[in-house]
């Protein structure tokens, strides 16, 4: 018992620490873009997390190349189109067109839409919590989007329905993966869909990569990019599954309701993003619709 507390709170400090990481990230990422192109930036980031997947693959003994049977070859190409290729395309031009507070949030709205999915695909029973939730969540997120049609706000309003469509993707990407995972782990699975996504990724930003002015972006924004790439996506994900595996899903997962406040304040901070009543009046109902969302059922709870 001893040994076992140092260990939670040491999970802990760095559970918090990558949530400042990850709502910092929304700022850095709307830096990159403005400097380097979406495109641009999603180029070179698929080239450099290609790299970082091969070299933790060698490091951890796996093969590069999965052996897979024909029925997981095709699970693993839907997944990878669906969570590699369509979300990260949408979510990076959705959060270059929208604020990174809005985009914080929509993202955070992900386990509601994940419940919806499950109900309509798989007819998962929904408790009246869970549905007083998902009516929650709908109400704060179309705050948002009414706040900004109200101001003609166009351009940041279409940031935020591709952020919807990319969250939309990554829950599918979240309940169809699942069998992959089990048979063969997070580690594997994300490093193969890794790869396979970067000839695509790559493929389809080469044009405006090459038109961008590579002689122009600053040595920071570079090194915004690298820390984006490497600290914040993936390196960010296996220290999130080391926070996960000491303190357990259930204590870590709330730790996410404050991205969206640390994105938000950066955003005020760095970028000058306002904070209006109506956003954050958005943002407090879409939260409470994802805790309620997320809060365990009286039988969950006696175990």
């Amino acid at each position: 018992m001893s040994e076992a507390v140092p260990a939670q709170r040491r999970a802990l400090a760095v559970g918090l620490a990558l949530i400042l990481v990850w709502g910092a990230s929304f700022s850095i990422q709307k830096a990159c873009y403005a400097a380097m192109s979406p495109g641009g930036f999603l180029f070179f980031r698929s080239l450099l997390m290609s790299v970082l997947a091969v070299a933790l693959m060698r490091f951890n003994g796996l093969p590069l190349w999965p052996r897979l049977d024909r029925a997981d070859w095709r699970l693993l190409i839907m997944c990878t189109l669906f969570g590699q290729v369509m979300h990260i395309g949408l979510v990076t031009y959705g959060i270059h067109l929208s604020t990174a507070f809005t985009s914080s949030v929509i993202m955070a709205c992900g386990p509601v839409i994940t419940l919806v999915l499950l109900r309509m695909l798989h007819g998962a029973r929904l408790r009246l919590a869970q549905l007083l939730g998902v009516a929650a969540a709908l109400a704060g997120v179309l705050l948002f989007l009414a706040d900004k049609l109200a101001n003609a706000e166009v351009r940041a309003s279409r940031g935020d329905l591709l952020m919807l469509a990319g969250a939309a993707l990554f829950s599918l990407y979240t309940i169809r993966v699942v069998p992959l995972l089990q048979r063969h782990g997070g580690t594997q699975v994300m490093c193969w869909t890794t790869l396979l996504a970067a000839p695509a990724m790559m493929a389809a930003t080469a044009v405006p990569a090459f038109h961008s002015s590579w002689e122009q972006v600053p040595a920071h924004i570079w090194l915004a990019f690298v820390w984006s790439a490497t600290v914040s996506a993936f390196g960010g994900w296996l220290v999130w599954s080391w926070v996960n595996l000491v303190r357990g899903v259930a204590r870590t997962a709330p730790l996410l309701y404050l991205v969206p406040p640390v994105a938000g304040l950066i955003g005020w901070i760095w970028l000058g993003e306002s904070l209006g009543p109506w956003k954050l009046l958005g943002a407090g109902v879409a939260m409470a619709g994802v805790a309620m969302v997320q809060w365990p059922g009286p039988r969950a709870s006696n175990h």
